[in-house]
């Protein structure tokens, strides 16, 4: 097998391609980029412990909404929307059709009355609700503003679905204010302190956002850090040089030496994250690509297990009024949708990214199965990087199965037969999945990879995987190593429940190299 690596590709053809085209979901599709609190931006979904039960196995969900939410952003911060629907899809791997469904739907953003609002009569959201300060524990005297939120469980059952409201008035975690109002987040310069490795080591207000539920779920809500990395601003900046020179810093053997500037250094996100025993889960056997690593690649192989997406919905109509806030109307209708990274984003074309959004994983293969069979990305490489005039040769740009069997459906399969996977931080983890040596083994001995598309962990570097994948497939011989330069989050994830990075201080938030 050959291995051959480039970090040139994704800046070539990145001017080629219309929007943000390597940005997990921050910005994929015109409609939602107007709607923030309803945009996806990034879906995880991986193999792991309880965090207050180590010996039960668990599915991770965690899910990244509000893309470049600054940290500074007062004096309201960014809230979750209180006329959305945000939902954890469980799905049959195979077909997208769903097992079950988790909705969390959030308190309202202005209350003038406790719990959600104890001092109406001040500027301040935080540090000065009955009492002024720092704010101590989720909810005390000194936080005004409370976010609260519900999480309902439907079933999807052969005759009727059972519905079943199984939290009720789970407290968000405040935003990173800074030092002074919200000093368990930081340490004592103002930087926020991520990295736990251990649930007691998380930040207060952390641990009193999650919230373990008589069903036996797991749940958390509230800002954290955004973990996908990448740099698509120096893509877009005419091909700046970070991107195309070595900076001279050491080559990590996949391709990157780390040159490039994360452009979502600094940001924050709104996160909403579960934890499902594995024990519940209704699971499928189905047919993945490197599911059997004992194979030649795509080493197409069985797995057990279940399918992964989540949705955004709000009300059909809203009505507003110049004497009150406004009213939502009608049932719930679907605005975005998210499984696989980088799927509507650099895949699927401008006239049918809202499309996409609207409808359900079911429907992929006939709406939307060409893109991966097709895609247009192999043709821009050919034609960019190997000055191919007709763009066909020598990356085939038709019949690439090796891709639909990752993006269609477009949900996050994960074999739910293995050990919880490698983390972030962990001895063994490689930000690229199994091309790195990072493997697991499931229940009946074959290894498959710990990260995407075996589902996806926090700091799995799906650009570089996706990349490397349309560069390299369908035979994979030779193995087209491409990449971005960027190599890393600029925030350290923690190792355990919620696992996304304590959210950017808002008084000490970086954005610069």
């Amino acid at each position: 097998m050959t291995i051959r690596t480039t970090r040139l590709t994704c800046a070539l053809f990145g001017a080629f391609v219309a929007g943000n085209c390597w940005a997990a979901s921050h910005s994929d599709a015109p409609l939602i980029k107007q709607d923030p609190q309803a945009n996806i931006t990034d879906v995880y979904a991986f193999i792991g412990e309880k965090y207050d039960a180590p010996a039960i196995k668990v599915l991770n969900v965690v899910v990244q909404v509000r893309p470049f939410s600054e940290p500074g952003d007062g004096v309201i911060y960014d809230r979750f929307a209180d006329d959305a629907r945000y939902s954890i899809h469980i799905t049959n791997p195979t077909s997208g059709a769903l097992t079950a469904r988790y909705d969390f739907n959030f308190s309202r953003v202005n209350p003038t009355t406790a719990p959600g609002l104890k001092n109406p009569n001040t500027v301040l959201s935080y540090g000065l609700g009955t009492a002024a300060g720092p704010i101590l524990q989720i909810g005390d005297a000194q936080q005004n503003f409370t976010q609260f939120y519900t999480v309902t469980k439907t079933k999807i059952g052969a005759r009727r679905n059972t519905i079943t409201k199984i939290a009720t008035n789970v407290p968000v975690a405040p935003p990173n204010v800074g030092k002074n109002t919200t000093p368990a987040y930081n340490d004592v310069n103002g930087v926020a302190v991520s990295s736990a490795t251990t649930f007691a080591g998380l930040d207060s207000y952390t641990q009193d956002a999650v919230t373990s539920l008589a069903t036996g779920e797991a749940v958390f809500a509230g800002p954290r850090d955004d973990g996908f990395y990448s740099d698509i601003p120096g893509i877009f900046d005419l091909l700046n040089a970070r991107i195309l020179n070595n900076d001279g810093d050491a080559d990590d053997g996949l391709g990157q030496d780390g040159g490039g500037v994360d452009g979502f250094k600094g940001f924050n996100v709104l996160s909403f994250a579960i934890q499902i025993p594995v024990s519940d889960l209704k699971t499928f056997d189905y047919t993945a690509p490197f599911a059997d690593l004992a194979d030649p690649l795509p080493a197409l192989g069985q797995a057990t297990g279940v399918g992964v997406f989540a949705s955004v919905s709000r009300p059909e109509t809203t009505e507003r009024s110049s004497l009150k806030g406004p009213v939502g109307k009608g049932p719930w209708i679907q605005v975005a949708r998210m499984g696989n990274p980088l799927f509507n984003e650099g895949l699927v074309a401008l006239k049918d990214k809202d499309k996409f959004n609207r409808t359900k994983p079911t429907g992929d293969a006939a709406s939307f199965g060409t893109y991966a069979t097709n895609p247009e990305l192999a043709f821009l490489i050919n034609f960019v990087v190997f000055h191919m005039p007709d763009g066909l040769t020598p990356i085939p740009t038709t019949g690439r199965s090796d891709l639909a069997a990752v993006f269609i459906p477009d949900v996050l399969r994960v074999d739910t037969t293995t050990t919880p996977v490698r983390l972030a931080g962990q001895g063994g983890f490689s930000r690229f999945s199994f091309a790195g040596g990072d493997t697991v083994t499931d229940a009946d001995g074959l290894v498959k990879p710990s990260g995407w598309p075996n589902g996806r962990r926090l700091g799995d570097d799906v650009v570089d995987i996706a990349l490397t994948a349309v560069a390299s497939g369908p035979t994979y011989d030779p193995i087209t190593v491409v990449g971005d330069n960027v190599d890393s989050n600029d925030a350290t994830y923690h190792q355990v429940f919620p696992y996304s990075a304590t959210p950017h201080s808002g008084t000490f938030s970086r954005k610069d190299p």
